[in-house]
C-alpha cells in the first residue's frame, strides 16, 4: 500500500541547469516523487496510537491515494468509536485525491476533506491561526530540495523561518511537512509519521529536532535495524511526538527516546505501552544532534567525564580541518601516468591522494605512492598554474581543448576563473583525512607532501605532530565520536564536514609514545577494524585511565552506531533470498554472534 503517494511532478523541476537535470533523470521516478510503499502495519501501528488519545479531528498532509484513511478504516470497531468527526487530507495530484476522497466516504460518522493541492501552500495560509486537529499522521515526501519547483522552494523556506528556525538549501521535502503539520496539532494532540533517519543526525534536520524539542513534551523514535522499503537506500524511523498541553509550555525542552526495533513483529505489541515505557532524555542534555539518545545512561555517563579530563582535547585544540583542492573536474585534473605521457603533461603532473583505495595505511610515503601508479590509479595532479594557452606545448593545449569540448569550461566553478583550467588554493599539508569512511574516519601522514582534493580534508596540527595526531585518533573514543557527530546516507557510509571534525575528542600522549609504524601495518594488513580499536585502546585510553571494562563499553557503543549505520535488509526477506540460491540458513544466532564480536576481541586482546 502506499503511504507516501504524493505526487511531485509539480513540486518537482521539470528544468533545470544541465548538471542538475541530467541527475534527476538518473533518479527512479520513485525518489524523484518521494513515494514509496509502504506495508499496512506501520500505517496501521501509527493510527492505533493517535486513536487512543480519542481524537476528534486528524490531518494526513501527503495521503496519497487514501493509504492511511484506508487504514483507519480496518481498524478494530473500538479503536474507531472515539469520537473522530472530522478528517483533513492533503493530495497535490488530482486523480491520487480522487481515490482518497473515495476511501474517506466510507468512514462512518466523518467529515471528511480531502484537498487537492500543496500541502505547504495550504499550511501557509493557516500558520497565523490557531491549531485545529488533535492528532496528525503521515508519510511526508522525501524530496531534495534541489529538485523542488522555484514555488515549492520559496514556500519550503517561508515555513521554516516563520518560526524562526535554521533554513538551508540542502533541507529536504518532508522538514516543512512535519514543522507545518506540528503547527496545526492542538496542544496535547499526537503527531505519528514515517520520516527519514537522517531526522537524527543530518544539519538541515536541526529545525525539526529543534522545533519538536520546543512544542513537544515527549518524543519516541523507533528506528527499525532493517531497511524498511525496498529500492530505498536511506532508512527510516518512526516518529511518535506528543505536544505540550496548554499549561506545560516554557523554555523547558521536550524530552527524547530511541528504542531501536528489530523486525515487524515489535508493530504488533502495543504503541501506548512502547510510548510510556520508553527511556527518555532530557531535550537541554542533547547535542544539536540526537544521537546521543542511542547511547545506554552509562554509556552517556562515560562519555561525560572523558570530556571533562585533562587528558582529553577536542580535535579544534589539536588541529584544524580544511577542504582540499577544489578542481571543477577531477576527472580531468586527476590522471594516471598514461594520460601524462598521452599529452606530454609530466611537467604539470604532482602526486596527490583521495580514495579510500588510494591509501590502504595511515601513511602516504613513496611506496603507497609507487604501488598506485601500479594499479593505474589516477596519481597525478594536474597544476598548470596561470601559465597562458600561448605559452603550453601542442600536447598540453590538446589536452585542454579535449577538456573544452567535454564542455569543462562551462561548469560552475571552472568558468569562474580565469584561464579556467587554473585551480586556485593549491597547497599540501602535513595530514590528510577522507571525507567518507566505512568502519571509522582515520588521519593519514602525509610523508610525501602529496596534494588531495575535495574528496578529503588537509589537516594542519597546531598542539601536537603531525605523526602524535595520525596515531592517537584511531581508538574507539574517538571513533563514537565520529558516529555521534557525523551523517550518513545510503550505503551506510559516513561522512563529517570540519565543523562536525573539530568537535571529536582526542586522547593525548606524550610525545614520541607511538606505534605509528605497527598501526600502519594493521590496516595495510586489513586487521579487523575492531581489532584494531582494541589494540589501540589498551595504550591511548588506558594510558589516561581508563579500565579494560570502560573500553569494552565504549567499543561495544561504536559498534552499535556502527551497525545501526550499516541498516540491512530484514531477516525475512534475506532468509527468502538464501533459500532461494541454496545458501546455508540464516538464523539467530548470527545475530547474536555479530553482537558480542568486539567483546570477544577484547577479552582476547587482554588475556
Amino acid at each position: 500500500m502506499r503511504s507516501r503517494g504524493t505526487d511531485l511532478r509539480r513540486l518537482v523541476h521539470g528544468t533545470a541547469p544541465e548538471t542538475v537535470v541530467n541527475f534527476i533523470e538518473n533518479e527512479t521516478s520513485e525518489k524523484l516523487r518521494g513515494g514509496y510503499y509502504t506495508d499496512s502495519t506501520i500505517a496501521t501501528y501509527l493510527l492505533r496510537w493517535v486513536m487512543d488519545a480519542r481524537p476528534r479531528s486528524i490531518l494526513e498532509p501527503s495521503c496519497g491515494d487514501g493509504a492511511f484513511i484506508r487504514a483507519m478504516r480496518e481498524l478494530p470497531c473500538d479503536a474507531m468509536s472515539t469520537g473522530l468527526r472530522r478528517l483533513v487530507g492533503c493530495e497535490l495530484d488530482a486523480a491520487e485525491a480522487a481515490k482518497a476522497r473515495r476511501a474517506a466516504l466510507e468512514l462512518p460518522g466523518v467529515k471528511s476533506d480531502i484537498v487537492s493541492g500543496d500541502f505547504m501552500d495550504w499550511v501557509l495560509e493557516r500558520l497565523h491561526k490557531a491549531p485545529e486537529f488533535d492528532a496528525i499522521v503521515g508519510n511526508p515526501p522525501f524530496v531534495r530540495y534541489q529538485y523542488l519547483t522555484d514555488m515549492a522552494q520559496h514556500r519550503a523556506e517561508r515555513i521554516i523561518k516563520h518560526f524562526g528556525l535554521r533554513f538551508t538549501k540542502h533541507t529536504n521535502a518532508w522538514v516543512p511537512f512535519v514543522i507545518g503539520s506540528l503547527a496545526l496539532l492542538n496542544p496535547g494532540g499526537r503527531l505519528a509519521m514515517v520520516v527519514p533517519a537522517e531526522l537524527l543526525h543530518v544539519l538541515h534536520s536541526d529545525s525539526v529536532r529543534q522545533f519538536l524539542l520546543k512544542t513537544c513534551s515527549r518524543i519516541l523514535v523507533l528506528d527499525p535495524e532493517e531497511l524498511w522499503f525496498e529500492n530505498a537506500l536511506q532508512g527510516v524511523v518512526l516518529l511518535l511526538a506528543e505536544k505540550r498541553r496548554t499549561e506545560d509550555v516554557g523554555d523547558k525542552l521536550g524530552r527524547v527516546a530511541i528504542t531501536r526495533i528489530r523486525g515487524r513483529d515489535f508493530l504488533a505489541g502495543s504503541p501506548v505501552e512502547h510510548f510510556q515505557q520508553a527511556e527518555y532524555v532530557p531535550g537541554d542534555a542533547l547535542p544539536a544532534k540526537w544521537m546521543l539518545a542511542l547511547l545506554t545512561a552509562r554509556e552517556r555517563s562515560i562519555l561525560d567525564r572523558i570530556r571533562a579530563s585533562s587528558s582529553v582535547r577536542s580535535f579544534s585544540q589539536l588541529a584544524s580541518a580544511s577542504v582540499g583542492i577544489v578542481t571543477g573536474a577531477n576527472k580531468f585534473f586527476l590522471v594516471p601516468d598514461a594520460v601524462l605521457e598521452e599529452y606530454g603533461l609530466q611537467d604539470y603532473a604532482h602526486p596527490m591522494f583521495g580514495r579510500s583505495e588510494h591509501v590502504s595505511g595511515v601513511i602516504y610515503d613513496k611506496q603507497s605512492h609507487a604501488e598506485n601508479k601500479r594499479r593505474g590509479f589516477p596519481t597525478n595532479f594536474l597544476w598548470f598554474k596561470n601559465v597562458p594557452r600561448e605559452g603550453l606545448a601542442p600536447g598540453v593545449r590538446r589536452y585542454i581543448e579535449l577538456g573544452e569540448s567535454q564542455m569543462l569550461h562551462q561548469r560552475f566553478k571552472c568558468r569562474i576563473r580565469e584561464p579556467w583550467y587554473s585551480v586556485p588554493s593549491v597547497f599540501t599539508a602535513p595530514v590528510g583525512m577522507l571525507k567518507r569512511s566505512h568502519d571509522y574516519p582515520r588521519l593519514v601522514l602525509n610523508q610525501l607532501d602529496a596534494f588531495t582534493t575535495d574528496t578529503a580534508y588537509r589537516i594542519v596540527p597546531k598542539a601536537v605532530s603531525a605523526r602524535q595526531l595520525v596515531y592517537t585518533f584511531v581508538n574507539s573514543l574517538t571513533a563514537l565520536c565520529a558516529e555521534l557527530e557525523g551523517r550518513h546516507y545510503g550505503g551506510g557510509v559516513l561522512e563529517l564536514v570540519p565543523s562536525e571534525i573539530n568537535r571529536l575528542l582526542i586522547p593525548v600522549l606524550p610525545e614520541g609514545r607511538d606505534s605509528l609504524s605497527e598501526l600502519n601495518a594493521a590496516f595495510r594488513e586489513s586487521h579487523p577494524p575492531e581489532e584494531v580499536l582494541v589494540r589501540q585502546d589498551r595504550k591511548l585510553l588506558g594510558a589516561i585511565g581508563l579500565s579494560t571494562a570502560e573500553q569494552q563499553e565504549l567499543q561495544q557503543a561504536w559498534w552499535k552506531l556502527r551497525n545501526r549505520r550499516h541498516r540491512t535488509r530484514g531477516e525475512e526477506e534475506a532468509q527468502a533470498d538464501a533459500s532461494s540460491q541454496g545458501s546455508e540458513e540464516l538464523d539467530e544466532s548470527v545475530h547474536r554472534k555479530k553482537a558480542h564480536r568486539v567483546a570477544a576481541t577484547s577479552s582476547r586482546s587482554a588475556q
